[in-house]
């Protein structure tokens, strides 16, 4: 089983690269984990709608240069997106344990940056997966996320963590 997670920009703060390195290597027991950050954009304060949407285009591209070279047939790729599909954890993990069985034996997840995923990156994916209707700053959201991807894990194999 391999997961793979695309996002935008360097987390600068050592509080996240150390809970993030810390997941990551509880992760390595239940499959292979890489990240893949692309460069994110400078993005002016108050600026414009369209300053906005070519911002996330150009950063879009980037995703996809890096979903092109990692994707192949069995690999299923979710969008982290506010409007997504809501999971407990446990619905979570039944929903890899699902992809796993099916022959998904590569799922890739993609979280944006500060302005979210272009259009062209969601049309991309295969389902579309919300953590919660709050906001969320991408650097927290991919310590967040690899803690939920380490207790789906979990759960899926019956081991104590998660409750």
């Amino acid at each position: 089983m391999k997961v793979t997670l695309i996002c935008v920009g360097k987390i600068k703060e050592k509080y996240f690269t150390d809970g993030i390195d810390e997941y990551k290597k509880r992760l390595s027991k239940f499959c292979t984990f890489n990240i893949e950050a692309v460069a994110d954009e400078k993005t002016p304060e108050n600026a414009p709608e369209s300053i906005n949407t070519k911002i996330k285009e150009t950063e879009g591209k980037r995703i996809l240069s890096v979903l092109n070279k990692v994707r192949t047939g069995d690999t299923y790729v979710y969008a982290l997106a506010i409007k997504g599909r809501e999971y407990t954890s446990e619905e979570f993990s039944a929903e890899l344990s699902r992809l796993f069985t099916v022959g998904k034996s590569h799922i890739i997840f993609i979280i944006g940056g500060s302005l979210g995923l272009s259009d062209e990156v969601l049309s991309a994916c295969d389902g579309k997966l919300s953590f919660s209707k709050f906001t969320f700053p991408h650097q927290l959201m991919r310590l967040i996320f690899t803690e939920q991807l380490y207790r789906a894990f979990k759960i899926m194999n019956n081991e104590p963590y998660h409750k």
